[in-house]
């Protein structure tokens, strides 16, 4: 496992954090110092990286171990409800009441937020939907939009208020190209006042935008540290051939028509440069 820390600007502190389910570990002994910019979550489904998230949102609580979010304790209620002030969150799936408009939709939750004054939370709410492009849009039926729109409906509720720390499950889904360079951009820009966590299983979405990537594998965090590390993991793991080798952990076909793989290469093969898909594979698959 490789870890690489800088304890300075804490914003995420978690240490021995635990979370089973039925007696299934979802998450276990995770170790985290992490400051502001992006920071990107990696890992094969069932990794238990929702759960870690949700954990990170305070909606859900550990079993055992310590978490510390913006410097407070979210098992104090006084100091949950300061984090939930600062803190905006898209789960992996939002759940939107079909019958509001856009508008009363993103005000609505305004509402839950506490932002009590009519005109101001108008202008917060008005404010984020035309950050995420639908401001043209604000007063149609929620039920009336594409499944990328309402994505974004629910991406502009968690950017009410402007919050310190963004914790995103699956952002991108359903966006198009173009959504999704957007969605960099403000994403970019948001992390310039904050942090923001975001779970994608988009290696180039990491390689684009993150800083600072994890990889979870079996509820454990297998690698932390920059997209560049990570695709140094898998140097001299990777290689080329005519045909698909079945000692490889992981083979697919090019666009060229050759076969990459990635595992502990034969003797007498040349190493191919890795890319992160490569390091990601490397690590996820628990081939080191």
């Amino acid at each position: 496992m490789t870890i690489v820390h800088d304890r300075a600007g804490t914003v995420i502190r978690t240490t021995g954090l635990r979370k089973s389910f039925r007696g299934v570990r979802a998450v276990r002994d995770v170790e985290l110092d992490l400051g502001g910019g992006v920071i990107g979550l990696l890992g094969p489904n069932g990794a238990g990286k929702t759960t870690l998230l949700r954990m990170l949102a305070t909606v859900l609580a550990p079993d055992t171990g310590e978490l510390r979010l913006l410097g407070r304790d979210p098992r104090r209620p006084a100091e949950r409800l300061e984090i939930r002030r600062r803190l905006g969150y898209l789960p992996q799936a939002p759940s939107l009441y079909g019958g509001f408009t856009v508008l009363e939709m993103v005000d609505y939750v305004a509402v839950l937020k506490e932002q009590t004054d009519p005109a101001a939370r108008r202008r917060d709410a008005t404010r984020v939907l035309e950050s995420v492009g639908l401001g043209d849009v604000r007063h149609r039926k929620v039920r009336t939009l594409s499944g990328g729109m309402r994505q974004r409906v629910a991406l502009a509720a968690a950017l009410l208020g402007t919050p310190e720390l963004l914790v995103l499950d699956e952002p991108a889904t359903g966006l198009d190209p173009e959504q999704r360079i957007e969605l960099r951009s403000l994403l970019s820009e948001t992390a310039r006042r904050g942090t923001v966590v975001l779970s994608t299983h988009n290696t180039s979405e990491v390689a684009a935008l993150c800083q600072r990537v994890l990889v979870m594998r079996d509820g454990q965090i297998h690698y932390d540290g920059t997209p560049q590390g990570l695709r140094t993991t898998a140097e001299g793991r990777v290689w080329e051939a005519d045909e698909p080798d079945p000692r490889a952990a992981r083979s697919w076909m090019t666009a060229e028509g050759r076969y990459r793989h990635v595992g502990v290469p034969p003797d007498g093969v040349e190493p191919a440069p890795p890319t992160l898909e490569d390091g990601y594979l490397f690590v996820s698959r628990g081939t080191r």
